[in-house]
């Protein structure tokens, strides 16, 4: 029986490889959802997939008058852009920009804006509308009761 080893410099590389990949990986953003946009591929409404946010459950984001017709309100503080793309109709999505995470800053002609690579995402289903995004924005969950928009 022969006995091979592996030279240190092999095994070397390869750690640094699987750590260089995982930063890349990470680097890039995340869609902060398990296995997807957070939706579903036909752009389900916000309020109901999953939420991706960091603002925790039950917490009020807005009165519904906050928000504009065929616009919206970026809370940055709350990592979370929600919109009114026709009257009456609100959705919620992360305002991490899924290209290198980013934090989108406007929301402007029916679109959510990315200021750092120029991502811009629809306001009715965070669909990329213009890269380099490579996924929709993650839908957020929210309720509106009232005139109170409240991350679920």
């Amino acid at each position: 029986m022969t006995s091979r080893t592996t030279p240190r410099r092999a095994v070397l590389m390869a750690a640094a490889l699987t750590t260089a990949t995982a930063a890349a990986a990470t680097a890039c953003g995340s869609d902060g959802g398990e296995g997807g946009d957070g939706g579903t591929e036909s752009g389900a409404p916000a309020t109901t997939p999953a939420g991706t946010g960091s603002a925790p459950a039950g917490t009020p984001l807005a009165s519904t008058s906050e928000i504009p017709v065929g616009g919206g309100t970026v809370f940055a503080d709350r990592k979370v852009v929600v919109t009114q793309p026709t009257e009456g109709e609100f959705r919620a999505f992360s305002a991490v920009c899924t290209h290198q995470g980013c934090l989108v800053n406007k929301v402007a002609d029916g679109t959510i804006d990315c200021p750092c690579h120029g991502s811009k995402y629809a306001i009715a289903d965070g669909a990329v509308t213009a890269g380099p995004a490579p996924r929709p924005l993650p839908a957020e969950r929210i309720t509106v009761s009232g005139e109170t928009i409240t991350l679920a």
